[in-house]
């Protein structure tokens, strides 16, 4: 019996040291090189995301590649220079959808990167191929397209609901589709390192202007790892204030609809899980003054306490 209930307490101290090895790792360092929408070309949606302790990034959407870089780099987020940054540590890209402010970086600054890969489904994808990657658009850097290929990127299809590693990183993603101005597509993105989880969406509107059902069908699947706590943090735009008409959304939410579809996701879990998450706001459209009424609009209306992160282009995140 004695030797029973040694080994028994042997095997749980082997479990309890084997979990905490699997927890320690569960933050995210997250760069932000670009947080806003519309037409500021030096500050538009790209984040740069590792494990913490690594230096394998992959970025979500690629609007600002250069400029937030440096950014970074002023702020010591960074080391070195944006060439190196670029080339060494960014190891792929993740684009949401390909409206210009979502790739302009990537694009862009193509001619001075390295051989990586461009994930996305199929339809955005396409969309590089045939009108961006395109040598009377700019020159097709892609292993697909119009010829000649340079073949420096590799496109990389993601079957929504499917899980892929992303190559020369410690993290894997899974697509989902998302209605950003229905038809047109957008992405939400769920990065996973071990056990643990972030959650980025694209553009998006709201399902009842959209008419969809693929917010719904998202939260339905991420609340079980809210419940567990292993979703950490959850990207999602509030392009406009509440005074934005319905019609002249274009596929984008407000701060009323931003807690209107958290509201939703919080109904399919936990109430003490549900606010460990950080709710990380992105996309806010210029001028100035709309988005400083987006933000208080935000802060006032965050009846529930969520935990709200306003991003500042090129000040680390922390995510644990």
């Amino acid at each position: 019996m004695v030797k029973k209930i040694a080994a028994t307490l042997l095997f749980l101290s082997i479990c309890a040291v084997n979990s905490w090895g699997q927890t320690i790792n569960t933050a995210f360092s997250i760069i932000p090189l670009g947080v806003k929408g519309g037409d500021d070309e030096s500050n538009l949606s790209c984040y740069m995301i590792a494990p913490e302790g690594s230096n394998n990034y992959v970025c979500l959407d690629a609007g600002t590649i250069n400029a937030g870089i440096q950014k970074a780099i002023n702020r010591k987020s960074l080391n070195g220079t944006s060439e190196e940054t670029q080339r060494k540590l960014i190891k792929g890209y993740l684009i949401s959808h390909a409206h210009l402010d979502h790739v302009a970086g990537l694009i862009i600054n193509s001619p001075a990167d390295t051989a990586k890969k461009i994930y996305g489904i199929p339809s955005v994808l396409g969309i590089l191929s045939d009108k961006y990657f395109t040598w009377d658009a700019w020159a097709n850097f892609a292993n697909e397209g119009e010829k000649p290929q340079l073949k420096k990127y590799t496109y990389s299809p993601l079957m929504e609901g499917n899980s892929y590693p992303l190559e020369s990183t410690e993290m894997k993603v899974k697509a989902f589709e998302l209605s950003h101005g229905n038809p047109y597509k957008s992405t939400a993105f769920l990065i996973s390192h071990g056990n643990s989880y972030v959650l980025y969406l694209g553009d998006t509107g709201a399902d009842k202007i959209e008419q969809s059902d693929k917010l719904f069908k998202l939260w339905q699947a991420v609340a079980p790892l809210v419940n567990s706590g292993q979703l950490k943090a959850i990207f999602l735009e509030v392009s406009f204030p509440n005074e934005q008409p319905d019609k002249q959304l274009f596929g984008h939410l407000t701060p009323r609809l931003f807690f209107s579809e958290l509201s939703k996701l919080e109904a399919l879990t936990h109430e003490k899980a549900f606010k460990k998450v950080s709710f990380i706001v992105t996309h806010t459209k210029p001028p100035l003054q709309s988005a400083e009424k987006v933000k208080q609009q935000l802060i006032l209306e965050n009846v529930k306490g969520l935990k709200l992160i306003f991003p500042e282009q090129g000040r680390r995140l922390k995510i644990n």
